[in-house]
C-alpha cells in the first residue's frame, strides 16, 4: 500500500514539473509575441511558433504523467514535439538572414505535419505511464519518416546559420546552439522519465529564448550602459 502511494505521488510530482515547464515555455512564447507586435520582425514570429509547439510537447508530457498514456496526448506529443518545433525554429534562422522563400515550404511542411499526426494509424494502442516510443505505434513512412526529414533540416538549419553568423552575432548563436544541444539530449533521455524530459525543456526553452532576444555580443549590451553613464 505505501509501495502504491509512493509511486502515485512521485507520478504527481512528474506531472507539476512538466505543467511548470509548459507553463514556463508558453510564457517565453508569449513574449517573442509582444516583441514580434513591437518590432515586426518575421524570425520572432517563427521562434514563438517553435516554443509553443515546445509547450504544448510539455503540456501533453503533463498530460500523459498526471492521467496515463493514451492516444490523444500521444498525438500531441509526437505532433509538437517530434514534427515541428524543430522546423520552425530552423524556419526562424532562415528568416533572420532574409531566406523569406523558405516560409511557403515551411507552411507546407507544417499542414503535412497536422495532417499526418491527426491520422496516421497506430500500430499499437498506446497505454501506461511512461512516456510512449515512437517507433512502438507509428510506421516508418510517413510518420516517423516525415519527424527524420522535418528535424534533420531544423536543426542544419539553426547550426549552419549559427555557424555563418557566429562572427556577426557570437552571444546570442551561442546560447542558441546550447539550447538546441540540451532539447536533443532532452529527447534522447526521453525513457528516463517526464520530469527529467520537463526539465531539459525548460532548460532548452530557457536557453533559446536568451538566444533569441540576446544581443549580437556583449560589447551592445555593454555600449548602452556606457552611453548612459556619460549622460549623466
Amino acid at each position: 500500500m505505501e509501495a502504491t502511494e509512493g509511486v502515485v505521488r512521485f507520478q504527481d510530482m512528474e506531472a507539476l514539473l512538466a505543467f511548470a515547464a509548459a507553463l514556463l515555455t508558453l510564457r517565453l512564447a508569449g513574449e517573442l509575441v509582444r516583441r514580434r507586435r513591437a518590432r515586426r520582425r518575421p524570425e520572432l514570429a517563427a521562434w514563438a511558433a517553435s516554443l509553443l509547439a515546445y509547450a504544448l510537447a510539455a503540456g501533453a508530457l503533463a498530460w500523459g504523467a498526471s492521467a496515463g498514456w493514451s492516444e490523444a496526448p500521444f498525438r500531441v506529443y509526437y505532433l509538437a514535439g517530434g514534427l515541428l518545433t524543430a522546423p520552425l525554429l530552423g524556419l526562424g534562422s532562415l528568416l533572420l538572414i532574409g531566406r523569406s522563400r523558405a516560409l511557403p515550404v515551411a507552411l507546407v511542411y507544417v499542414g503535412l505535419a497536422i495532417g499526418v499526426a491527426v491520422s496516421e494509424p497506430l500500430v499499437e494502442p498506446v497505454a501506461g505511464t511512461s512516456i510512449p516510443e515512437a517507433q512502438a505505434h507509428l510506421d516508418f513512412f510517413p510518420a516517423r519518416l516525415l519527424a527524420v526529414v522535418g528535424n534533420v533540416a531544423g536543426t542544419l538549419a539553426v547550426v549552419g546559420v549559427a555557424v555563418a553568423t557566429f562572427r556577426r552575432r557570437p552571444l546570442a548563436n551561442a546560447l542558441i546552439l546550447a539550447g538546441v544541444a540540451l532539447a536533443a539530449a532532452g529527447s534522447a533521455v526521453a525513457g528516463l522519465g517526464a520530469a527529467e524530459t520537463a526539465g531539459f525543456i525548460a532548460g532548452g526553452a530557457l536557453l533559446l529564448y536568451a538566444g533569441f532576444v540576446a544581443p549580437a555580443s556583449w560589447s551592445e549590451r555593454v555600449r548602452p550602459s556606457a552611453s548612459r553613464a556619460e549622460a549623466r
